[in-house]
Parts: C-alpha cells; sequence; structure tokens
C-alpha cells in the first residue's frame, strides 16, 4: 500500500504537539535509547569495521528531502557502450552493529524508522543513523557499494555489490534535482537519473508493475490557523525511486540464484478483486483498454480529476497483502511483488528499516562467493513477522497523525458545506468516503446511495482533534 505523508509547519500548534504526543503514547513509541544502547553506539561509531577498497574517487551524490541526516543512498550514473553503469552506495550498517548485540536488540524492538509531521522515531541511535553511519557529504563512510549495469534500454544486465569506503561530494535536495533538469542546466548524475528514470519507468509498465500518484498533505498557515493543500510528488523521486527498485530487483535476482534470502513479495490480485475494480473503472469512466494491465491504466491517470482520483482510491485493494518471507533453500513459489512486477528485495534503507541490514549481509556474502554468516541465518526466519508487527505500528502512526491533523484543520468549521467527490462505497454500510477539494481531506460521510466518483455537497458533522474523527454528510 502507498504511504501518505503530512507535513507541517516548522512550528505548530499546541494541539497538534499534544496530539502528537498522544498518538506517541497510544502507540506505545520509545523514547529515547536505553543506556547499553547509547554506550555502545558512541563506541562502534569511533571503531567501525572498515573495507580494504577504497572507492572514494567515485563523485557520488545524495538526493533527499531538505534537512535529511539519515542518508542511506549516494549514486553515481554513468554512461557505458551500449548502456549505463549505476552505482549506488548503501550506508554499511553492518560495520557498525552486530547481530546479537545491544543495539541490534532494540533495533528489532523498532523495526523501522517512525517518521511523523513533528518529528522521528529512528531505528538506530542518531549518533549512527545521523552521524557515523550516514552518507554525509565530504566524510569517508563504510559502504556496501552496488554496481549495476543497464543496457540502452534500461534492463539490467549485471549486478555487483562489494564494501568499500566511499564519500559523497555533495548532497542535493528534490527540488533542486528538478529545477536543474527543468532548466538543461543538469549534467552527469543529474541529466542521467531523468534518462535512467524515464527508461526505468517504461520498463516498469512492460512489467505489468505500477507506482501509485499518490499527493502529500502539507499544512501550510492560513492568516491566524491552518489549511490543507496537497503537493503532488516531483518526477525527479519517482526517477530516484527507480534507482532503489531496481537495486532491489537485483537484489532478488541474486538471492534467488543462491537460494538463500529475504524477499518482500506481494501476491497477484485475485481475479475477483480485478473485475471488481474494472467494474469501478466502467463506472467511473475511466478507459481500460482489453488486454491492458492495471499498471498500464493507472499510469495514464491524474489524481487531480475527480473520476481517476476515486478509481485510484477504490483501486488500491489491488495493492494489499505485502509482506516478507525469508528462504534457506528452495525459493518460495510465491517470490514476486505484484507492484514492481518481478522479484524485489529491500537492501537499500538500513538505517531506516530492519530487515535491509541482514538482505545486504546476504547479498555481499553471495556476491564474494562466501557462505551467509551463520548468525545471519539464524536470525532470517524471525524477521519478516519483526517487519510485519513494527510495520503495523508504524502504519497506524501515519493514519493517526493525518486523522489528528485533518481534525484540527476542520474543527471551526463544523456545520459548514464543501463540494467533495465521492471516492469510496460499498453496498454494505450507509456511507462511504469523500476526497473534499478544499481543504484537501479524506474522510468518512454518512449517507445512503453515494455516487461513487460524482460531485457532492457536503456538511462537516464532526470534527475533534481530541478523538482524531472527521465526519461528513450529503448536504
Amino acid at each position: 500500500m502507498p504511504h501518505k505523508s503530512i507535513r507541517v509547519p516548522g512550528e505548530s500548534h499546541p494541539r497538534l504537539d499534544d496530539g502528537f504526543e498522544r498518538i506517541r503514547r497510544e502507540m506505545k513509541l520509545p523514547e529515547g535509547f536505553p543506556r547499553a544502547v547509547v554506550d555502545e553506539a558512541e563506541w562502534v561509531a569511533e571503531v567501525p569495521a572498515l573495507p580494504r577498497l577504497d572507492r572514494t574517487d567515485l563523485p557520488l551524490i545524495t538526493i533527499d528531502p531538505p534537512g535529511a541526516m539519515d542518508l542511506d543512498q549516494a549514486v553515481h550514473l554513468e554512461e557505458q557502450p551500449g548502456g549505463y553503469r549505476v552505482w549506488y552506495a548503501i550506508a554499511d550498517v553492518g560495520a557498525f552493529v552486530r547481530p546479537g548485540g545491544a543495539i541490534d536488540a532494540e533495533a528489532r524492538t523498532r523495526g523501522e524508522t517512525v517518521y511523523m509531521p513533528d518529528g522521528r522515531v529512528p531505528l538506530h541511535p542518531p549518533v549512527l543513523s545521523e552521524g557515523a553511519a550516514s552518507l554525509l557529504p565530504g566524510v569517508t563512510r563504510p559502504a556496501a557499494l552496488w554496481c549495476v549495469d543497464l543496457d540502452a534500454e534500461g534492463r539490467i544486465v549485471g549486478a555487483d555489490v562489494t564494501r568499500a569506503l566511499v564519500r559523497s561530494r555533495e548532497r542535493l535536495d528534490y527540488d533542486y534535482a528538478q529545477a536543474a533538469i527543468d532548466t538543461g542546466t543538469a549534467d552527469g548524475t543529474l541529466r542521467l537519473l531523468a534518462e535512467i528514470g524515464r527508461l526505468r519507468l517504461a520498463q516498469e509498465r512492460a512489467r505489468g508493475g505500477v507506482t501509485l500518484p499518490t499527493p502529500d498533505q502539507e499544512v501550510v498557515p492560513d492568516g491566524d490557523g491552518y489549511r490543507v493543500e496537497l503537493r503532488a510528488p516531483l518526477d525527479a523521486e519517482a526517477w530516484n525511486a527507480q534507482i532503489s527498485l531496481l537495486t532491489g530487483m537485483a537484489a532478488a535476482s541474486m538471492m534467488l540464484d543462491a537460494e538463500i534470502g529475504l524477499l518482500r513479495v506481494l501476491p497477484p490480485a485475485p481475479a475477483e478483486r480485478i473485475a471488481q475494480v474494472r467494474r469501478v473503472a466502467a463506472a467511473l469512466g475511466v478507459p481500460w483498454p482489453e488486454g491492458a494491465g492495471y499498471g498500464d491504466v493507472v499510469h495514464s491517470l491524474d489524481p487531480k480529476i475527480p473520476e481517476q482520483a476515486a478509481f485510484l482510491q477504490e483501486s488500491t485493494v489491488l495493492l494489499r497483502g505485502a509482506g516478507y518471507v525469508a528462504f534457506n533453500g528452495e525459493p518460495p513459489a510465491q517470490a514476486e511483488h505484484a507492484a514492481v512486477g518481478a522479484p524485489y528485495a529491500h537492501v537499500t534503507a538500513p538505517l531506516r528499516r530492519l530487515i535491509d541490514r541482514y538482505a545486504t549481509e546476504i547479498c555481499l556474502a553471495i556476491a564474494a562467493g562466501e557462505p551467509v554468516p551463520q548468525d545471519i541465518q539464524r536470525a532470517m526466519g524471525e524477521l519478516p513477522e519483526i517487519m510485519h508487527a513494527t510495520g503495523r505500528r508504524a502504519g497506524g502512526v501515519e493514519r493517526a497523525c493525518v486523522d489528528l491533523v485533518e481534525a484540527f484543520v476542520l474543527r471551526e468549521r463544523v456545520g459548514q458545506t464543501f463540494d467533495a467527490v465521492v471516492i469510496d462505497v460499498a453496498e454494505d454500510r450507509p456511507w462511504g468516503q469523500v476526497q473534499v477539494t478544499d481543504p484537501a481531506v479524506v474522510a468518512r460521510c454518512d449517507g445512503e446511495g453515494l455516487p461513487l466518483g460524482e460531485t457532492v455537497r457536503v456538511r462537516l458533522t464532526r470534527a475533534d482533534p481530541a478523538t482524531r474523527e472527521v465526519r461528513f454528510s450529503l448536504a
């Protein structure tokens, strides 16, 4: 399922601050790190296991949101005869953290970094995730350095990974990268990011993969209050994501060939669900040509068009059920990720996701022609359940934060009417979901016979930041 992120200004309202703190308590998010974890992190930050190979000659750059300090990935792109070469350096958390230690034990309880509008609850102590292990510019860092070769059409034709010392040259954000590409001033890696990104998106469509164009919500000051706006993702974000995806696909292929690994999987949607979504498309007037797959349909849609926004919301049922699978021996029967359209593994965010460190260690061993370390093999079977439980908690936090902010923005407008699009209905309940045009919120709407995909007038009946509940009714 796509994540829905929400952003608030640097100085938010006390009621929002109180609400975020309440979410932390309800979700039992940890406060700080135990002393033993901090002590171990401070020690290993000074004495990491450094590799012999020095690739600080590579002119790597990072592209992240402004202000990000936990930098997992640095990239350098090259043209080659008949194709391209992708150098992708991933923060080598394994150079600092060993299975069974205090940091590892704490990371198992957290699973992943939890992001909230007012901050984050990190997977690892900041001395590592924002310091010694982060691929910050101008400093030498240990990394898992991927080298992935692509042909002229963007298909993977070879991949390798090894430990190496690297040094990022520059930290860029997405707005800068997009502006440089749009104005024609981009060169080197940025110019090739757009070129390779477009090729990989075409490859994604050919595989039947799908990336939903889900916008972020932003809370912006508005006089004495706030309003919510939608921010569409930039092309540069999608192109950068394709570099991560191709690396995860290369890692999965490596694991399957070696018959040992940790995959991120999503089974194909059942035929009845696809038929259901086809009916929704027909009802909304969304074209679904004969022989076209779901990914082909989605890639042509614009979420700003009401009927197409409703279809995107309804069709997310086809992307539910993703999980992890560990195997040591015969590969699993279901090894593909349906939204990627290929086998896929998480290896590119080890500062923020526990399983990436273990999957990276497996790939490093395979690429070196060595056995996967026994401590990694012993831990593999436990990781899918750990990631399921901690991922469910992170998703709950995400939903609660969105609900809180929407209720806060609307709290003084109960009784007012709004234009909205009906984006979700069901035959077995007297309510559905609507997407309000202004402010940009999605909430429950009570009423029989809500017309899916049509614009309606709705009245706000409840907006309570204390309960994080927003409800409308047909006006």
